[in-house]
């Protein structure tokens, strides 16, 4: 079990929770969420996200994990005061509790 914050991702059941509401993720979105999980409070570049959760390397106009990041975002985030998923500008995206 991976958790941080209010976040708990059970890889066996392959079942995420937020505040206690379970999180329906695409397999996708369930590998981002767990390489972010595995990496909290640690800004990770797009490429760092393509290479893991991807296994892959995207041309650098893609949008494809800008695209992920929204779709995880309105799972993970939207619902809830606390934000946890944060834009590094200039680096990615990083997992953690505040914005600084």
């Amino acid at each position: 079990v991976l958790s941080y914050a209010d976040i708990e991702m059970d890889l066996v059941k392959r079942k995420a929770r937020r505040a206690g509401q379970e999180l329906t993720l695409t397999a996708k979105e369930f590998s981002l969420l767990e390489y972010f999980l595995r990496n909290p409070e640690r800004p990770l570049s797009r490429t760092q996200i393509a290479e893991h959760v991807w296994d892959a390397h995207f041309d650098t106009e893609s949008n494809v994990i800008d695209v992920y990041i929204n779709m995880l975002r309105k799972k993970v985030d939207h619902p809830f005061p606390l934000k946890l998923i944060h834009t590094v500008i200039g680096v990615g995206y990083v997992l953690r509790q505040s914005t600084h």
